[in-house]
C-alpha cells in the first residue's frame, strides 16, 4: 500500500511523538526527598538599631506542610577578640536584641548553637549606609511607579538593597449604619464604624542595585514597584516606607544569585539555579550546608504619602461586584443573622413608613474582612 506523501509525514511525527513519550520517566531528584534539615537564617544585624534573626530548617519539596523553626537556640553577637552580646527568643524560631552596642570599626560574627551543633558566619565589617535622597512618583501606562534615589559622596557603597512595607487607607463598597445583634436592628455606633480601614504589604521580591559602572556612586530613580491604577491601594491614600540597605560585593553576589534562583526559573531559556554559597558555617560539622548570609549594616529609612486626589480622574476606583439586596420588614433575622450578610440603611415609604433594610455581602460592607480599623499611629 502506498500512502500519500502529507500523510506519511504525518504518520511519521505522530510515531516520533509517541516514541517520545513512552521514553519518559518521572525523575525526583535524591534533594526532593532526602532527609536533611539543614539550619536556614535569616535576617541581619542593624547597627543603629533593632536586629531580628530567624531560625528555620530546610525541608523537603514534596512536603506542603510550613517549615519547622529552630525554638530553643542561643543566638549571639560576637565581637573579634572581645564581647558576646545575646539576642533572646521572642517567639518561636525567631530572636531579637533592640540594640546592639556595634562599633564600626571593629568586627563581629553571629554565632549559633542549635540542636546540639554550633555555627557561626564569617566576621563582618560594619556597613554604613547613606540617607535616600527621595521617594519619587509618576504614572505611566496607567501604573503608579514609585522610584528610590540616593549617593555616596564617599564612593563607597556601590551595591544597595532595600525593602519596603506599604500601608493604604480604603472605604468598604457600602457605608452601614445598622447593625444586627442578638435579634435586633439597630443603630451602629459611629465609634464602631466599619467603613474605612487600612492595610499593609511588604516588599517579597528582592531588590538590589549598584553603581560599580558609574564614576560617581549615585543610584537615580531605582524602580521599586508598579501599582496598577485600578488597585485598592490608591482608593484612598497610599503610603510607602522604603528601607536601605548597604551591602559589600560578597553579600551583593549572595543576593544576586537568590533573586536569580527565585524570580528567573521557569522557562527553557531562563539561566539555570545557580549554587548559593553563604557566609555562615557549620562549626560542629563543617561539611554540612548552612542557608543564609549574614550582614551588618545600618539602615536608613524614609516614608512618603500618595493622596487619590494627587492621582489622575478614575484612578483607585475599583471593580468589585457588590449586589444590593432589599429584605422586606419581618425578614430580617433570616437574612442578616447568619454572618455572610449585613445591613445597610433602612428603605421607607413614600409616607415614611419602615417597609425593609437593604443589606449586601459582608465583604462589600465590613471593610475589617480585609484589614483592620485601628488607625496607624504615623497615618497622616
Amino acid at each position: 500500500m502506498r500512502f500519500p506523501k502529507n500523510s506519511l509525514k504525518t504518520a511519521l511525527s505522530w510515531l516520533c511523538l509517541l516514541f517520545l513519550a513512552s521514553c519518559e520517566e518521572p525523575y525526583a531528584p535524591e534533594v526532593v526527598e532526602g532527609p536533611n534539615s539543614f539550619l536556614v537564617v535569616s535576617g541581619f544585624i542593624n547597627s543603629n538599631g533593632p536586629t531580628t534573626i530567624k531560625l528555620s530548617r530546610t525541608q523537603n519539596l514534596s512536603d506542603e506542610s510550613a517549615p519547622k523553626v529552630q525554638s530553643g537556640a542561643t543566638v549571639a553577637l560576637e565581637e573579634e577578640n572581645g564581647n558576646t552580646f545575646p539576642l533572646r527568643e521572642t517567639e518561636a524560631g525567631t530572636y531579637f536584641a533592640s540594640a546592639l552596642p556595634i562599633i564600626g570599626d571593629k568586627k563581629y560574627r553571629l554565632v549559633i548553637s542549635a540542636s546540639g551543633d554550633r555555627y557561626a558566619s564569617d566576621y563582618l565589617e560594619v556597613k554604613y549606609t547613606p540617607t535616600i535622597d527621595d521617594i519619587t512618583w509618576k504614572t505611566d501606562d496607567g501604573n503608579l511607579q514609585v522610584s528610590v534615589s540616593s549617593h555616596d559622596d564617599q564612593n563607597n557603597t556601590r551595591y544597595y538593597r532595600w525593602e519596603f512595607e506599604e500601608t493604604w487607607e480604603y472605604s468598604a463598597y457600602y457605608y452601614s449604619v445598622l447593625e444586627y445583634v442578638n435579634g435586633q436592628m439597630r443603630d451602629r455606633d459611629p465609634r464602631n464604624q466599619i467603613n474605612l480601614c487600612w492595610r499593609f504589604n511588604n516588599s517579597s521580591s528582592i531588590q538590589i542595585g549598584n553603581t560599580v559602572r558609574l564614576s560617581q556612586d549615585v543610584m537615580s530613580n531605582f524602580p521599586l514597584l508598579s501599582i496598577p491604577s485600578n488597585s485598592e491601594k490608591l482608593n484612598r491614600k497610599y503610603s510607602i516606607l522604603v528601607k536601605q540597605y548597604a551591602l559589600t560585593k560578597e553579600a551583593y553576589d549572595y543576593w544576586e544569585a537568590l533573586k536569580k534562583n527565585t524570580e528567573s526559573i521557569g522557562t527553557l531559556f531562563d539561566p539555570l539555579p545557580t549554587q548559593l554559597t553563604g557566609n555562615i558555617r557549620s562549626l560542629t560539622t563543617p561539611s554540612e550546608p548552612v542557608i543564609g548570609f549574614m550582614a551588618i549594616s545600618s539602615v536608613q529609612e524614609k516614608r512618603i504619602f500618595i493622596s487619590r486626589s494627587d492621582l489622575p480622574t478614575g484612578w483607585g476606583i475599583r471593580s468589585q461586584f457588590c449586589p444590593f439586596d432589599t429584605v422586606k420588614v419581618g425578614e430580617e433575622g433570616e437574612y442578616f443573622s447568619g454572618s455572610g450578610y449585613l445591613p445597610v440603611d433602612r428603605i421607607y415609604s413614600n409616607s415614611m413608613a419602615l417597609i425593609g433594610y437593604a443589606g449586601a455581602s459582608s465583604s462589600c460592607v465590613d471593610c475589617r474582612v480585609f484589614g483592620t480599623t485601628q488607625r496607624p499611629a504615623y497615618w497622616q
